[in-house]
């Protein structure tokens, strides 16, 4: 099923009159930046079986039913948006999710409508250890066998593809760099992109890149860097693996983010009939720099007075 810990949010009055806005509404006047509960991730989730929140989903919070919107940018990162259903009498209310505190918020409610709410992938051009040499991710098809961080031999099962138009989607598709050496032992080999969402394996730990952001080394690519049409792969074995990109372990496919969400879905329908549940692997995630053990961000050099706000550039 779609699920989401949040530790704050994001309320907004849309101001559509769709809702009572009478006297007495517990809900506060927007947009209102609320700790639901702080430094305690609350799971919001739709009770069904396709593992993201895509449009006709509906979450109950605080006994109030919500509707999902799609995603909203906050701070360069996307994250989901629910309606408070008409039946509440609050319906001029949508709240966004976040589990950072936003540094910005922005100043009008503007959703990316149809968004389903996951996004972890690889740039083209990410070189990918396999059994013969490394492989673009983006030449990668089914059946072929790839290293895993602990030296294993497994089999692609599926390559996810998604693309979207950086005119419509703006900051919601832009991604990590995470520079040559940025980290220990001369990792990546290569300068290595991925998407905010994606996982690093780290000390143990799995580590979203947007929470790896200090600015330098490791930053978002600027929107003027970025095509038109920019294009991602996430790659599915039989188990939620590490493996090697660019010579630096990193997650593969695992159904806390949905399937239904690829440009390809279909293609993977077609092949299994059904989707399959992958349990994540036994290693605790990070998705936020408050939450990074202070080693990492020495070692890094992730300024404590930036974590979680890392900034989009646009130049």
């Amino acid at each position: 099923m779609g699920t989401f810990s949040y530790t704050d949010s994001i309320t907004y009055d849309t101001g559509d009159g769709s809702g009572s806005g009478g006297g007495g509404n517990p809900i506060p006047q927007s947009p209102s930046v609320q700790n639901p509960v702080p430094d305690v991730p609350t799971p919001i989730t739709d009770g069904e079986g396709d593992d993201t929140f895509e449009i006709g989903d509906s979450i109950t919070v605080g006994g109030f039913l919500q509707n999902y919107e799609g995603t909203v940018i906050v701070d360069g990162v996307a994250w989901p948006a629910f309606r408070y259903d008409v039946s509440t009498g609050y319906s001029d209310f949508v709240t966004v999710y976040m589990d950072q505190v936003p540094v910005s918020v922005p100043p009008t409610y503007s959703p990316n409508a149809g968004a389903t709410f996951n996004d972890a992938c690889f740039a083209p051009g990410t070189l990918i250890a396999t059994t013969t040499g490394a492989d673009r991710v983006e030449d990668l098809v089914i059946g072929d066998k790839i290293l895993t961080a602990d030296g294993r031999s497994v089999a692609v099962k599926w390559i996810g593809l998604t693309s979207a138009v950086l005119a419509v989607t703006g900051a919601k598709a832009q991604p990590v760099r995470i520079r040559a050496n940025a980290f220990d032992g001369g990792l990546p080999n290569a300068d290595l992109t991925v998407t905010a969402d994606h996982g690093m394996v780290l000390d143990g730990l799995v580590i979203n890149a947007g929470a790896l952001v200090n600015g330098t080394t490791i930053d978002y690519v600027p929107l003027s860097d970025l095509p038109d049409r920019v294009t991602y792969y996430h790659i599915e074995t039989e188990d939620h693996d590490a493996i090697l990109a660019n010579g630096t372990p990193a997650e593969t496919f695992v159904d806390v983010a949905g399937r239904a969400g690829f440009d390809n879905y279909a293609e993977y329908l077609d092949l299994y009939d059904v989707e399959r549940i992958i349990p994540e692997m036994r290693a605790p995630r990070i998705t936020t720099q408050r939450l990074l053990p202070n080693a990492i961000k020495v070692r890094l050099g992730i300024d404590d007075k930036a974590a979680d706000f890392g900034k989009v550039s646009v130049a």
